[in-house]
């Protein structure tokens, strides 16, 4: 029995603007992507790494203003204990 490995292209189905956007920043990041007009845009989830910069780049431009700040807040709240 042969295993075959799962396709890791995603279809992300975005804002035209924003999906121009986080096309841009993929491709200074190296993530293997693709955006045709019109098209969702279509993103290779090759290694955790890309997994990870994938979800922040969509995060940081499709997160709401309030939501980002209230983030942050949270962040700066935080007590760090060793």
């Amino acid at each position: 029995m042969e295993m075959t490995s799962p396709d890791p292209t995603v279809a992300l189905t975005l804002d035209p603007v924003d999906r121009w956007m986080i096309y841009s920043r993929l491709q200074d990041l190296s993530v293997p992507c693709a955006c045709d007009c019109g098209q969702p845009l279509r993103v290779a989830a090759l290694s955790p790494t890309a997994v990870l910069q994938i979800w922040s780049v969509v995060r940081s431009v499709t997160l709401p203003r309030e939501a980002a700040i209230a983030a942050l807040e949270t962040c700066w709240k935080m007590t760090v204990t060793v």
